[in-house]
């Protein structure tokens, strides 16, 4: 049995409003990815999580649940250098990994598409590069070897209102080798047909969910930022990256709430 086919223990979902704003999967590799081949190596499966859910809105930043009662964010940074005390933990702890493994779908090579579905891959891989200035991420053919699961499509409809990207978080108990542990399992869907900047800056906004920032900044300058400004955030701002660093010293998810 695979980790796919286990019931999800823990759903968490971000609704992006639209932003202001080549695919060959393997083409974002660096050497360093090779050093993190067992992180991933295809998963086993191991007992199913208790069931909990999260969800958080990204026209008002707020965060609800239900189910198994999360754990409180952390207070707010004194100094407001960063945004930590507006993210959302799970049941189980951070959803943060040291490495992250991503799969992006494939599209089309040849014929009419191939021209738009470039652009889209394009747009996701500066994205993509962007937070792998500060995430040891590796770029994978086999969505069953990955924690981040990329899709080319327009959310759907939900609460009656469009979107131009979601990331959706589930919490599965697997095994890579060692010990069955609690790993997160994101779906980020991001739709093509935009501008290549407001594509890039909503990939960049939803992957900064993926690798573990499921809660918005009040800021509009910050990539992470609930209500899009007029330019499309093409970088991480200096909050941005102290909320991730802060983040990523943090412990991650435990076996148990």
């Amino acid at each position: 049995m695979t980790a796919r086919a286990l019931a999800p223990a823990v759903l968490l979902s971000v609704l992006c409003l639209p932003a202001a704003l080549g695919l060959q999967t393997g083409g974002l590799a660096s050497p360093a990815d090779g050093l993190h081949a067992a992180a991933c190596a295809p998963a086993t499966a191991g007992q199913p999580l208790p069931a909990a859910s999260l969800t958080a809105n990204s026209s008002s930043g707020a965060n609800a649940s239900s189910g198994a009662s999360p754990r409180l964010p952390p207070p707010a940074d004194p100094a407001g250098g960063d945004y930590r005390h507006r993210l959302q933990p799970t049941p189980f702890g951070w959803p943060r990994l040291d490495h992250w493994c991503v799969w992006i779908e494939p599209g089309a090579t040849e014929g009419p598409a191939a021209r738009w579905d470039q652009a889209w891959h394009q747009a996701v891989s500066r994205a993509l590069d962007t937070w792998r200035e500060l995430l040891p991420v590796t770029v994978v053919d086999e969505p069953e070897r990955a924690q981040v699961l990329v899709w080319r499509r327009r959310p759907a409809l939900r609460g009656g209102r469009a979107s131009h990207g979601r990331a959706e978080l589930e919490l599965w108990l697997v095994q890579r080798g060692g010990e069955p542990l609690p790993e997160p399992r994101v779906t980020v869907s991001i739709s093509p047909g935009q501008r290549p900047e407001a594509m890039q800056a909503t990939a960049l906004h939803e992957l900064g969910h993926a690798f573990g920032l499921w809660g918005h900044s009040d800021d509009p300058a910050d990539a992470m930022a609930a209500v899009p400004g007029p330019v499309p955030v093409l970088g991480l701002s200096r909050r941005d990256r102290a909320t991730l660093q802060w983040l990523q010293r943090q412990p991650g998810l435990s076996p148990s709430p």
